[in-house]
């Protein structure tokens, strides 16, 4: 018998101490066994320096921190991040409560329906804690924390996504901005060369068929302008939504690109899954589900609840012994689940494939994390290459035009080899303007990728001084 209260005793003890879930570097071995993580970044050379956050700052562009901060106050989707960190607040109030004493109330009224008496009148309180002898009821306390810790790392990634795509959005819009001006500059050359060739027809020298030909490059050369209308305008729509604004495509851009920043120090892949928001979000859930896995276990086993009540009755029909002096009870319940048709051992099941999935969501988080990275240092690299390189073709096919438009007003080329020049030449500027739109891009998604946080912006309301002229 003693040896019996011995082991319920230690069997008491070991089941009100909880199992903690695995830590990071724990579950990081166990589900992503396969993933061998360098020491370096494979696309980037090897820096020890680690990772600077203020990130918007580095661009140094007071117009794109109040679009960022205007953004984070009136981004639909973002606040209905924020709204489902408050949810996951109340939930969380909500597991603890069985943690408490419940406590109810009750009365009791009836009249005498043949001498209009009081009848029957009583009231009952009632008070009942469940021994949470197991840690089913901290495991789903503890469920729900971890949980409200997974929303807030959302939250915290919404942000940073939102901030990220305010960023790109707007220079993207004013890289299109730019491309009109390209392509309006193209189609005033192309007036220019009919305006010749008209006059070299009237003159003499010239033909019917140069003028043509200039009349149709002129015409590709104003489609083309509507074109980049289009794109200029859509590109604001697409900021303009983001901010929350109605999209009438006239927010004020900036007459030129930000200029690239210097270079970041990406940090050690070692420290990457700590700091970006959605792999922390994706760790917590892991341990959600492993609270979940000890709830569904401890459901299985007896519950043991202690109650206590009291009450006072009176009534006109009859004398009660306790009219005068209230009943008092204490007492205890045992609960135990012999059977359910299955369903606690369903419901087990449930929660241990939840933990898989939460386990390999947790492993696509972290490998998409490192991908996402090596891209980006991967694209920083052949940017900055590609940049030297189309530099270098502006200035050749500027020095190329100059040399044919001489050769053309001498008469010992033709129109058409202008006009291929000039294509060539805005094509070049084009794709220059592209690679360091581009460019700023990929900061971005460098920026994002390695969970970089970014500096609080100017408060909304800094968008009337920094964004209200061109």
């Amino acid at each position: 018998m003693r040896r019996a209260a011995l082991s319920l005793l230690g069997a008491l003890a070991a089941g009100c101490a909880l199992q903690s879930p695995p830590p990071p570097d724990e579950l990081q071995r166990q589900a992503m066994a396969h993933t061998q993580v360098p020491a370096h970044w494979k696309a980037g050379a090897a820096v020890e320096q680690p990772l600077a956050g203020g990130w918007l700052n580095s661009f140094d562009d007071a117009a794109l921190q109040a679009l960022v901060a205007e953004a984070l106050a009136y981004n639909a989707e973002l606040r209905s991040a924020a709204a489902r960190v408050e949810q996951a607040g109340a939930l969380l109030k909500v597991a603890g409560a069985p943690l408490q004493p419940q406590i109810g109330i009750a009365g009791l009224w009836s009249g005498a329906a043949s001498s209009g008496g009081d009848g029957l009148n009583g009231i009952f309180l009632n008070l009942s804690l469940e021994l949470d002898v197991w840690g089913r009821l901290r495991h789903g306390q503890a469920a729900a924390a971890t949980q409200a810790d997974a929303v807030q790392a959302d939250y915290a990634y919404a942000r940073q996504s939102l901030a990220a795509m305010v960023a790109k959005s707007w220079f993207l819009a004013i890289e299109a901005t730019l491309q009109r001006a390209i392509v309006l500059d193209m189609a005033k050359a192309a007036d220019e060369l009919l305006r010749l060739a008209s006059e070299r027809q009237r003159i003499g020298p010239g033909n019917e068929q140069a003028v043509a030909e200039a009349r149709a490059n002129l015409g590709s050369a104003r489609d083309a302008l509507r074109q980049a209308d289009l794109a200029r305008d859509n590109a604001l729509r697409a900021l303009e939504l983001l901010l929350g604004r109605y999209p009438g495509a006239d927010v004020a851009l900036a007459a030129r690109l930000t200029p690239l920043p210097g270079p970041l120090p990406p940090g050690l892949p070692s420290q990457l899954l700590e700091r970006r928001p959605d792999v922390v979000a994706a760790e917590r859930r892991v341990a959600v589900a492993f609270h979940r896995v000890g709830e569904a276990k401890a459901a299985l086993l007896p519950r043991i609840s202690l109650t206590a009540g009291g009450s006072s009755i009176s009534s006109d029909l009859f004398v009660l012994q306790s009219r005068d002096n209230p009943a008092w009870g204490l007492g205890a319940n045992l609960f135990a689940p012999l059977y359910q048709g299955g369903a606690l051992r369903a419901q087990l099941e449930v929660r241990d494939a939840e933990q898989k999935a939460a386990m390999a969501a947790y492993a696509s988080a972290g490998q998409r994390a490192f991908a996402e990275t090596e891209n980006a240092l991967g694209a920083e690299i052949a940017l900055r290459e590609r940049a030297a390189i189309v530099e270098a073709m502006v200035r050749d096919n500027e020095r190329a035009l100059e040399l044919a438009l001489v050769q053309w007003r001498v008469g010992t080329v033709d129109q058409r080899s202008v006009e291929q020049r000039q294509l060539a030449l805005y094509g070049a500027r084009t794709t220059r303007l592209r690679v360091q739109s581009e460019q700023l891009a990929q900061r971005v998604n460098l920026h994002l990728a390695l969970g970089g946080a970014f500096d609080e912006a100017p408060a909304p309301a800094a968008r009337a001084a920094s964004a209200a002229n061109p």
